[in-house]
């Protein structure tokens, strides 16, 4: 096994529960027709089947919605929401590991960007302990 990287829980806020640390990892996307990378901080989130954007980070990533994505429905904790699933993978560094992966976009901005299972957490191993995450393949 190879260690792709370490990552402290960032601090986001607090609750009535106490101090919310969540696991965040810096995520590098490849953008679409070019040799852009793209920065994104992202949630892990074994709950996510796929790893999902905030609809700003299309343009970004230079996705078209009309040509590059199919539309289907989601439904989550928040309700059903409408995604745009990319019709190709893309490609993302976390630390030293690379993978195509399939992406989707919510037609919202209001939700973190997710790292999800499909394709990606589960081909890693991933641990989280004393609020760091640590990611091995």
């Amino acid at each position: 096994m190879s260690l792709i990287g370490r990552f402290p829980f960032k601090r986001v806020g607090a609750s009535y529960f106490g101090p919310i640390d969540r696991p965040l990892v810096p995520v590098d996307f490849r953008a679409r027709g070019d040799t852009r990378i793209v920065p994104i901080t992202m949630l892990v989130d074994t709950g996510a089947d796929f790893t999902l954007l905030p609809l700003r980070y299309a343009s970004l990533l230079g996705i078209s919605l009309k040509t590059d994505c199919c539309t289907t429905h989601s439904q989550g904790i928040g309700g059903k929401e409408t995604v745009h699933l990319l019709k190709d993978p893309v490609q993302l560094h976390i630390g030293k590991w690379s993978a195509r992966i399939p992406l989707g976009l919510l037609a919202r901005d209001d939700i973190p960007p997710l790292l999800g299972r499909i394709h990606c957490l589960e081909r890693i191993s991933l641990l989280m302990r004393r609020k760091v995450t640590v990611l091995v393949r």
